[in-house]
């Protein structure tokens, strides 16, 4: 389990070594079973990143693995993220330390509750995950070098340096890479416009004339 120091501005780049975690249709309940959904606040939720699979597993789980142990970047396959829409999912992942997820594709929602934590979730084709999980079974010491601007991924301190180029819609993009992707930093750094804006809105006028 690792230290957290979540994102808060602009995300261009992402560099950390990789956990794979293979196979389709990983739903959210597997990411975070619902026992865990008791919780009042999402600071726990890291020890319940894919409980039950590594519970099964008995200490052979991606997750568990003294050599993924401070990874940044997940890499999975196709479909990540499906089932019911629960927020805890990235959220417990973030707290694990995930900064970064590729995979060929992910569920709709999982990839927006993402995006508003600042986990970039970039697609990349069948052949070319596989061919990047296979490199990171190689060299599960090497570095991944993720970058949002022109979307690629780089595998480096290996015996061979490769390339994988990424997808990532030009919206969530250009979100993520200017900090637009904080919604309480932009609250924050807007807040003398929302406020004008506030009190020129007539229903809040009159709520605030019978407040006094």
């Amino acid at each position: 389990m690792n230290a957290t120091s979540f994102p808060a501005g602009p995300i261009q780049r992402c560099e950390g070594r990789a956990v794979v975690v293979p196979g389709d249709d990983i739903d959210t309940d597997r990411i975070i079973p619902a026992r865990y959904l008791k919780c009042v606040t999402f600071d726990g939720l890291a020890e319940g990143v894919f409980a039950d699979d590594r519970s099964e597993r008995a200490g052979d789980h991606p997750f568990d693995r003294a050599e993924n142990q401070g990874a940044a970047i997940l890499v999975v396959n196709r479909n990540f993220g499906c089932g019911s829409s629960r927020e805890h999912a990235p959220q417990a992942l973030m707290r694990w330390g995930i900064r970064a997820v590729i995979g060929e594709s992910f569920a709709e929602i999982f990839f927006g509750n993402c995006l508003a934590l600042g986990i970039p979730c970039l697609s990349v084709d069948h052949e070319q995950v596989a061919d990047l999980q296979a490199a990171i079974a190689r060299e599960p010491a090497a570095t991944l070098q993720l970058s949002l601007e022109d979307p690629q991924v780089r595998l480096v301190g290996g015996a061979v340096e490769h390339r994988w180029p990424l997808t990532l819609a030009e919206g969530p993009r250009r979100m993520l890479c200017s900090g637009e992707w904080n919604g309480t930093a932009q609250l924050v750094a807007n807040d003398g416009g929302l406020r004008s804006t506030a009190e020129r809105l007539p229903y809040l006028a009159d709520f605030a004339a019978a407040a006094t």
